[in-house]
């Protein structure tokens, strides 16, 4: 297709169904960001009106997290045997009552149950949402509407701050938990007013309604040369765990758990959920002000998350993984030095926020975006979809290990040997994409797993 047929076609009056379905979907995203980040703020006053130890603070945080590695472990097996529309309302259905029962909660462990609710509807649509917009959207536009998923992510959680900001003044933690409810709700209608996805209709032998839907996407003399592409692709059994074990494809199983890894384990989430908490750390005696503070950081997070889109299929994956993790490491240290020298006073507040500010700043332009991108392209097509439920449930295991763990963390090595933890885990990180992460910016499919059967570096991980 040239250039102008291809933008004519992306105009066309049919495209509307498109944009408009992915964004519905995308809400997913920022349920995802808000309920992660609110937290973050409504931590702050829950720690002070119900005399939290250190321990239960992290068991209220960590609760999502818990949530979301078990909705993550089945998030495969529901979506394709109920269909990825339904399994969406689904989660639209548990944030709401996720949402409400927080916000009424009157004892820290109905708070804790209804926080996991919430959590389990992040681990199913961190699956169902992206599958779901890529299974209705055309490959010409598929990338940047799959994007809009992890962008409505860091939306959510610049939402979930100002509010967080707004509510401050009153204390209002339990109408921060209670405004989730409100996109939940919008998700809830919007997707009962959408189709489910082509793909998963012909694997149940819905061919007619498969092609209606089509029908809304392509050309019309396109649709039937669709509906044959996805019976083809549906045909091939899938994959089993033993041959995602097999010596050639272990390599591709390991750099994605290993990516998750370090896109948690340095630090991403504990800047997310305690960001707040870490201003208080260095000298902000209000809340309010810690949390406009952070707010600031959610902000350059969307920034950041929009120059990554742009720069991923112009520059590559790996320049920008090494450009992140060294401001990752270098913010990191800084943060420590900080915290080591208390003496500093008021340029410690300074120091905090523009460690924070670029820590932030070099993971959303680096680690966020691509370990999902990553998964999503080294696995073969026949166990891709196993793959990546593995990858994304160790990411929400090494997400609740690093954050149930880091008020014990400080209290044990201190701050600044926390804060320095992270920057080596983030230089270890470095050395790990360096040798062991292809590039797979301009590579067909085929390509790449081509390169995990041959690559040289790879067999150490076999």
């Amino acid at each position: 297709m040239g250039r102008n047929e291809k933008e004519s076609a992306l105009q066309s009056p049919v495209k509307v169904f498109i944009y408009v379905t992915a964004a519905v979907a995308a809400l997913a995203g920022l349920l995802f960001g808000y309920d992660t980040g609110v937290i973050s703020g409504a931590i702050l006053f829950i720690k002070d009106q119900l005399h939290l130890s250190a321990a239960l603070e992290e068991g209220i945080v960590s609760a999502v997290l818990l949530g979301a590695f078990l909705g993550a472990l089945f998030s495969g097996a529901v979506t394709d045997r109920f269909g990825r529309r339904r399994v969406i309302i689904a989660t639209a259905v548990l944030f709401a009552i996720g949402a409400v029962g927080a916000a009424m909660a009157q004892s820290v462990g109905v708070l804790i149950g209804f926080r996991l609710i919430i959590g389990v509807a992040i681990g199913v649509a961190s699956y169902a949402a992206p599958l779901y917009i890529s299974e209705v959207s055309p490959k010409e536009i598929r990338g940047a509407l799959v994007s809009l998923n992890q962008l409505m992510i860091t939306c959510g959680i610049v939402v979930s701050y100002l509010v967080d900001y707004m509510l401050a003044g009153a204390q209002g933690w339990r109408w921060m938990f209670a405004l989730g409810a409100i996109p939940a709700a919008i998700l809830l209608v919007g997707m009962f007013a959408l189709a489910d996805s082509p793909r998963w209709l012909v694997s149940q032998d819905r061919i007619d309604e498969a092609r209606k839907v089509l029908g809304k996407i392509h050309d019309e003399e396109n649709v039937e040369g669709e509906i044959k592409k996805i019976m083809k692709t549906v045909s091939q059994k899938e994959g089993s765990l033993k041959e995602l074990l097999a010596p050639w494809v272990r390599p591709a199983l390991v750099v994605g758990i290993i990516i998750m890894f370090f896109q948690q384990a340095t630090g991403i989430n504990t800047i997310i959920y305690y960001a707040p908490t870490i201003f208080e750390f260095a000298g902000f005696e209000s809340h309010k002000v810690s949390i406009l503070a952070t707010l600031g950081v959610g902000i350059v997070n969307v920034a950041m998350t929009v120059v990554s889109i742009w720069l991923l299929d112009k520059i590559g994956r790996k320049p920008l993984l090494y450009i992140g993790l060294i401001g990752m490491a270098i913010s990191l240290s800084a943060l420590g030095i900080a915290f080591a020298l208390p003496q500093l006073t008021e340029a410690l507040k300074m120091i905090a926020v523009l460690s924070v500010v670029l820590y932030i700043a070099s993971f959303a332009v680096s680690l966020g975006p691509i370990a999902w991108l990553i998964i999503s392209e080294i696995f073969p097509l026949r166990i891709r979809g196993r793959g990546m439920s593995i990858a994304t449930a160790a990411n929400w295991g090494f997400n609740l290990l690093v954050a149930s763990t880091f008020l014990t963390l400080t209290q044990t090595i201190g701050k600044a040997g926390t804060f320095w933890l992270f920057a080596a885990l983030s230089v270890a990180g470095l050395l790990f994409c360096h040798f062991f992460v292809p590039e797979t910016k301009g590579q067909s499919l085929e390509k790449i797993e081509e390169h995990l059967r041959s690559s040289k570096s790879l067999r150490a991980l076999r």
